[in-house]
């Protein structure tokens, strides 16, 4: 099997499929005790063991994880060293949005401290872009402070949220950007306007888009999920999916290949007595 198709955030080679961390964290999106159950399950062997599988298949790319989470940024570590490939850390950060000069010193520091991380591509969390947004003049505040700021460190802005406004917005204002975020999935789970409408801003705009949430946290079925969002976008987008364990990661790596090459996945359906006249 080759390498996962690629594409390019400015100087970076980005694989089309990225390994999303809700599902390392504990951030479920369904009941408070899956999320409970994720962070007691996860530790940093099978974290690094989910990670080699998409690093050595190519997706060697992650988005999320911060300088507090030591076990994962570890894992990441290790999966390098198992792999020999270096991981495009795309990083999430939640910014002190209040616009005083306190709260930019605030965020200066955490950008030294994501830069130290070793992130490069940096994008405000969606609770801090989506905050700094205004629907009335269509512009996103602090813009003028944060690009230049990212871009002195070393590191690609882009901005993180669940408005599908965003990146219409950033783009008219003429934002020095890489990418966007933005969540896109066949159920329309967290999309604030219909599918259709995300469908065609994602293809209007003018730089590569990150998708999130393509089997909508977990309420659909990996080929349904995948197949919609490689079918859809741009051959430029990016689809970011999470995984729990080591063997998911194989199965959505092999359907997202078989997606873009046309062919039935090779994976392992289940058997279950119901299926045994079939």
């Amino acid at each position: 099997m080759g390498d996962f198709p690629h594409t390019q955030i400015e100087h970076l080679s980005v694989p089309r499929l990225i390994a999303g961390t809700n599902w390392f964290l504990g951030y479920s999106h369904q009941t408070q005790a899956r999320s409970k159950f994720i962070k007691e399950f996860q530790d940093r062997g099978k974290l690094a063991d989910i990670l080699e599988v998409f690093f050595a298949a190519g997706c060697n790319a992650i988005y999320g994880g911060s300088p507090e989470t030591t076990e994962f940024e570890a894992a990441i570590r290790d999966a390098e060293d198992r792999t020999g490939r270096e991981c495009i850390r795309i990083r999430i950060p939640s910014l002190n949005v209040a616009g005083t000069q306190a709260a930019r010193d605030e965020n200066l520091r955490k950008l030294d401290a994501f830069a130290e991380l070793g992130t490069h591509i940096l994008m405000p969390h969606q609770c801090s872009t989506d905050a700094l947004t205004d629907r009335r003049t269509r512009k996103i505040a602090e813009m003028d402070f944060f690009i230049p700021a990212v871009r002195e460190r070393g590191m690609v802005p882009g901005l993180s949220t669940h408005m599908p406004e965003v990146p219409v917005y950033a783009d008219e204002m003429g934002l020095d950007l890489g990418t966007y975020i933005q969540i896109y999935n066949a159920a329309g789970f967290l999309m604030q306007v219909e599918i259709d409408w995300v469908h065609r801003m994602i293809w209007q705009r003018k730089k590569p888009v990150i998708t999130i949430k393509p089997l909508a946290a977990g309420r659909l079925q990996p080929l349904v999920g995948l197949s919609f969002c490689f079918a859809t976008l741009r051959d430029c987008d990016m689809v970011t999916v999470g995984c729990l364990t080591a063997d998911e990661a194989k199965e959505v790596v092999e359907i997202s290949l078989a997606q873009l090459e046309r062919r039935v996945a090779n994976v392992e359906l289940q058997t279950t007595r119901s299926k045994a006249s079939m």
